[in-house]
C-alpha cells in the first residue's frame, strides 16, 4: 500500500489520543519505543495488553482490552499479528463511534478488516510505522531513514 505523505502527516497532526495495542512492558521492544517516543511527542498514549492490565506504563494505567479504556482515542495503533486484527477492529469501531484512524505497524495487513473499517468512514494505514512516519514527516529522519545530522541524546 502506498500513502501520501500529506495523509500522513494530516494524520499524524489531528490525532491526539492514541490506543496502542499489544504494548509491552519491556523497554526493548518495538512496541514500547514507539508509544514511549508518541508520548514524548505529545500524543496522550493508552496502552492495551490484558497481560499487564492494570499495572503503569508512561504514566498511563495499561487497559485489558479497548473496551476498557474511558472516553475516545482518535487512533488505535496495533502491533499484533496479522490474524489477531479482525477483533481488534471489531471493538475498536464498536467501543469509539469517533475513531478517526486504525493504524497496523510494519508486517500487520489486513485486508477485510481494513475494508470494514473504512467503509465506518475510519482511516486505515497498514504495514507502517507512526514514529518512522513522524520522524520522516516532521524532519526528524531523511527519506532513507537516516539521521538529520543533529546530535540529540533526548528520545
Amino acid at each position: 500500500m502506498t500513502y501520501s505523505d500529506v495523509q500522513l502527516k494530516k494524520i499524524l497532526t489531528r490525532t491526539r489520543r492514541i490506543a496502542v495495542v499489544g504494548v509491552s512492558m519491556n523497554p526493548v521492544r518495538p512496541s514500547y519505543y514507539v508509544a514511549r517516543y508518541l508520548s514524548l511527542k505529545g500524543f496522550q498514549v493508552v496502552p492495551v495488553n490484558p497481560r499487564h492490565a492494570g499495572e503503569v506504563l508512561l504514566g498511563q494505567k495499561v487497559r485489558g482490552a479497548l473496551s476498557d479504556i474511558e472516553g475516545g482515542v482518535d487512533m488505535v495503533d496495533i502491533f499484533r499479528r496479522s490474524d489477531a486484527v479482525p477483533p481488534i477492529v471489531d471493538e475498536a469501531l464498536a467501543h469509539f463511534p469517533k475513531l478517526q484512524t486504525i493504524w497496523m505497524q510494519i508486517g500487520v495487513e489486513h485486508a477485510d478488516a481494513a475494508a470494514q473499517a473504512e467503509a465506518r468512514g475510519v482511516t486505515v494505514i497498514q504495514n507502517r510505522c507512526p514514529k518512522i512516519e513522524y520522524q520522516r514527516l516532521f524532519g526528524e529522519l531523511r527519506m532513507g531513514g537516516f539521521a538529520t545530522g543533529i546530535v540529540s541524546s533526548r528520545l
